[in-house]
């Protein structure tokens, strides 16, 4: 699995990503929302451009097709996607897959079907997700992963906030993917740094490759 700090873009999505890149954030997740596909296509090979710069893994929203077709690092499902199972058949066994959760069986479902991650929740409401599913709460966190009893890294999503960090390491997470939190952010590399360090990871340098 690589960093355990997952942004995922907002419009306008190439300047964005490539804001959290220089940031200091190691991988990336374009979530594109109702665009037709030949502007999708193109904001995935832009962004797939901004994160080879940048030595950043790339992660598509939704649609594996794309994802095998720009060479991502992975593709993420949400709960009304296709499987796990089918999107493995289209992309092999090399490029992760993670899968959205909300309960026990949801992260039970994605294992069992050769799940790379999960990023449960929400963790609180949130704008940028529509039809979200029942927030759940430091203490959802606590009692989801207990339930599910599965060994796969988790992030927490939806609305964390900088000081949410502990006590969803406590709980049992992998990570967190956070979107506005870094978006809005007045200095974004002194964000990037300081939830790596609560994530116990190595703050990497942000420089682009030669």
């Amino acid at each position: 699995m690589t960093s355990p700090l997952l942004y995922i873009s907002q419009p306008p999505h190439t300047a964005n990503i490539r804001l959290a890149c220089e940031a200091g954030c190691r991988a990336v997740q374009l979530r594109v929302k109702n665009a037709q596909p030949q502007e999708w296509l193109q904001l995935a090979k832009e962004a797939k451009a901004v994160c080879d710069t940048f030595g950043v893994a790339l992660y598509i929203n939704d649609n594996p097709h794309l994802a095998k077709q720009v060479g991502a690092t992975g593709v993420h499902l949400g709960l009304n996607d296709m499987s796990v199972a089918e999107a493995r058949k289209i992309l092999g066994p090399d490029v992760i897959i993670g899968g959205t959760a909300n309960t026990a069986t949801d992260i039970r479902r994605h294992a069992s079907e050769g799940a790379d991650y999960i990023g449960l929740g929400p963790f609180r409401f949130t704008t940028t997700k529509e039809q979200l599913s029942p927030t759940l709460g430091l203490d959802g966190y606590h009692r989801v992963l207990e339930q599910a009893a599965v060994r796969l890294p988790v992030f927490a999503i939806g609305g964390i906030l900088e000081d949410d960090v502990p006590g969803l390491k406590a709980a049992g997470i992998y990570g967190v993917a956070v979107s506005g939190l870094i978006t809005y952010a007045e200095d974004r590399t002194g964000l990037v740094a300081r939830l790596l360090r609560q994530l116990d990871q190595p703050v990497h340098q942000h420089l682009p490759k030669n």
